[in-house]
């Protein structure tokens, strides 16, 4: 069934919550990290740290795909990772949404193709190569003065800095990932409001949830 782009909401980091204590992580394909009454929700993104015994997390960071009041599971395959022992926090990232977005495009990107012919081919034989997530452009109302998103996306970009980003459509589904800032451009014409356009180069993976 389709889903309307109105309520459709795109924010940027800038910060983090509280951390919360972690009590146990399974190892499991889709992995369950157990901290009472965490307050987190679906979507968000969590950075791990000071685990004990499951080292592989710490530093690490996921997106929040299913929570209960004292448990909550992330997208990230710990089966063959060492058993958990103690210790360890789990702490939120903290967005701000960017305000008077009127449209967007992105994310989705394309894989390169590797030619892989030999002598032996009889056609041309190809394999697909890493996937590049390409850009999230959005256009929008300026309100720079005034926009705490809008505020932060123009910081992001003056420093050249690496950020989270999440989308979150009608539906509740969301999707994260890192980018930089690198345009945030305006303009204008007789009779009309002043426009913006902002461009955010994507960075690794893309998490939908």
């Amino acid at each position: 069934m389709a889903i309307e782009s109105q309520g459709t909401t795109l924010e940027i980091e800038t910060g983090d919550g509280a951390a919360n204590d972690i009590t146990a992580i399974t190892q499991a394909a889709i992995c369950q990290v157990s901290s009472t009454s965490h307050g987190m929700s679906r979507g968000d993104v969590v950075t791990f740290q000071g685990i004990v015994g499951m080292t592989e997390l710490n530093d690490t960071t996921a997106m929040v795909i299913a929570v209960e009041t004292d448990e909550f599971w992330i997208d990230v395959d710990t089966s063959g990772y060492s058993a958990y022992t103690s210790d360890g926090t789990a702490t939120p990232a903290l967005y701000t949404a960017v305000g008077e977005v009127v449209d967007w495009d992105g994310p989705g990107g394309t894989s390169s193709i590797i030619n892989v012919t030999h002598l032996q081919s009889t056609a041309h034989e190809k394999m697909a190569g890493l996937l590049d997530e390409g850009q999230y452009t959005m256009s929008i109302n300026w309100d720079l003065g005034n926009d705490a998103g809008q505020q932060a996306c123009n910081a992001a970009r003056l420093a050249r800095t690496k950020l989270g980003w999440r989308l979150t459509y009608s539906d509740s589904t969301a999707q994260t990932w890192q980018g930089y800032c690198i345009g945030f451009s305006s303009s204008g014409a007789v009779d009309d409001k002043v426009n913006a356009d902002i461009t955010i180069e994507i960075t690794g993976a893309v998490t939908t949830a």
